[in-house]
């Protein structure tokens, strides 16, 4: 409840979703997002909610996403914040650890081959999932 109300103070879009539900907020009718959301629906396998969200700087100022790590898109799964293309297997493993001091993951950027941002032929970048919060950050993961 205390995020609606913040969401709402915020100005975003105000949206109706179901207790589990995953909701993503998005850059304006960027492809890549759904793409991600399709990998996160199949392996959490709960409804996933896409809002096109011009206020997305502020939800994520909010929410205590450094600029600096910023993606195209910002999900929000059971309290925590995942910026940009964070790999599933990192996102269940903060989920599961809840690491004190950390509120969230963060991809920077759209590295191609991270998840949603596979293309077929070209070789995958290496990029850092960021872990944020509180106690500052640190790498949670490198692929």
């Amino acid at each position: 409840m205390r995020y609606l109300f913040a969401a709402l103070a915020l100005g975003v879009p105000s949206v109706a979703v179901a207790a589990d539900a995953i909701l993503v907020h998005r850059d304006l009718g960027c492809g890549c997002c759904g793409e991600w959301a399709k990998i996160v629906k199949a392996q959490f396998g709960r409804t996933v909610r896409i809002v096109d969200d011009a206020n997305r700087p502020a939800m994520m100022k909010a929410r205590g996403v450094p600029a600096d790590l910023a993606s195209c898109h910002t999900a929000i799964i059971d309290g925590m914040t995942f910026e940009g293309h964070v790999p599933i297997a990192d996102m269940k493993r903060a989920l599961a650890q809840r690491p004190k001091g950390v509120s969230g993951l963060a991809v920077a950027g759209m590295p191609l081959g991270s998840p949603g941002m596979e293309v077929p032929g070209r070789a995958a970048q290496s990029f850092e999932v960021v872990a944020f919060g509180p106690n500052g950050r640190r790498v949670f993961a490198r692929h």
